[in-house]
């Protein structure tokens, strides 16, 4: 019978599991073996017990070594990977650009490695997507952690001593972290507008209540895969006026603009954060590729001129609990892909979702754009 193994998260700050008790029954179900590390859910507040009620067995990090697949959050350490056996299934996120040496270790170790953030965006694919189960929750928990750091309430009220006007949201970027922040920041009773570079964004936008900011010039700038492209110079300049008056009335602004393994596109300069009404909030969700904000810096809080810049990373990891029920079930349908109806595994991965987001096998790099980086960086 294969063993499923779920450690604790060892990344400062991380606090999601790739298991709970609801996805370890179902896992059970199909054959596999799941074992989780003892208190490896805790800081999500699934506790050990929970996870022993539906067949899981408690180990130490021994299980490192002796496991078929290893479901986590995070890309592993070096230390983590060391332990993993020859031809192991790892289940992960993995920012393949920004950790090299660790792609290239786990090739040398012949572990087949499905990296989360390569799922294909194709229907089918939907309940793997990992991306966007937690972009929904890094949108959501953008605006009210936004609401948090700004002197004055969101919704419209009339009460005896005056009327408080509603607060003015923009939010740059309508996909699915966008589309949630837009959500949350009308339930909040915020005027919210929106500004997207892909034309099938606007109808989204408008459905959900707001204001959809229109660039002239604007083509359809979303690639096969339904993310944006990367946009001209010559684009965002005129995005940038377009929107520079909106985010000079602003009171919350919300960034979320992100190009799959590149840097994010710098669309709110100094000059526009100069421009904003002091007390006004700037939440930048892109941070961790660079920022959206020329201001904002990697987990920090910055004040610029009395405007706010929140530049904290990893929003889903501050919901722990719905981050990962929704994580966990994203890895749950992706390992079904792969176990046979008598529990054994099929490692051949030809499924086009499989074969999509295969990141290494057998001592290759399946993925041309990380076979290519590694092959530049080693000239």
């Amino acid at each position: 019978m294969p063993t499923l193994f779920v450690p604790r998260e060892s990344k400062a700050g991380e606090t999601r599991v790739a298991a709970t008790p609801e996805t370890v029954k179902q896992l059970v179900k199909a054959g596999l073996k799941v074992e989780i590390e003892s208190g490896a859910g805790v800081p999500a507040s699934f506790v050990d017990a929970g996870f022993q009620a539906v067949g899981a067995a408690l180990v130490g990090p021994d299980a490192w070594g002796t496991a078929d697949i290893v479901a986590k959050v995070a890309p592993p350490s070096q230390a983590e990977l060391a332990r993993l056996k020859q031809g192991a299934v790892l289940i992960s996120f993995m920012t393949p650009s920004a950790n090299l040496p660790i792609v290239a270790a786990l090739r040398e170790r012949g572990v087949s490695t499905l990296a989360m953030e390569l799922i294909p965006r194709i229907t089918r694919a939907q309940a793997m997507d990992a991306l966007s189960s937690q972009a929904t929750v890094a949108g959501y928990k953008a605006v009210l952690l936004g609401a948090s750091h700004l002197a004055k309430m969101c919704p419209l009220l009339m009460t005896a001593a005056g009327t408080v006007p509603p607060a003015k949201c923009v939010v740059f970027g309508a996909g699915v972290a966008g589309l949630q922040a837009i959500a949350t920041a009308k339930r909040l009773g915020c005027s919210v507008e929106a500004t997207d570079v892909r034309l099938a964004a606007r109808e989204q936008v408008l459905s959900l209540g707001a204001k959809f900011i229109d660039v002239p010039g604007m083509g359809d700038m979303e690639d096969k895969g339904g993310y944006a492209k990367e946009q001209t110079p010559e684009f965002l300049e005129k995005q940038r006026q377009e929107v520079a008056k909106r985010v000079a009335e602003a009171d919350l602004v919300i960034t979320t603009a992100q190009i799959p393994g590149r840097p994010a596109p710098k669309l709110v300069s100094r000059a526009m954060v100069e421009s904003m009404k002091a007390g006004a909030v700037l939440v930048d969700l892109a941070v961790e590729s660079g920022g959206n904000c020329e201001l904002a810096k990697l987990g920090e809080v910055v004040v610029h001129q009395g405007v706010k810049i929140v530049g904290i990373p990893n929003l889903p990891a501050s919901v722990p609990y719905h981050a990962s029920e929704l994580y966990a079930k994203n890895v749950l349908n992706l390992v079904k892909l792969f176990v046979q109806k008598d529990g054994s595994l099929n490692l051949e991965f030809k499924d086009e979702v499989l074969a999509g987001c295969l990141l290494t096998h057998a001592g290759e790099v399946p993925h041309k754009a990380t076979a290519e980086a590694l092959l530049a960086g080693a000239k």
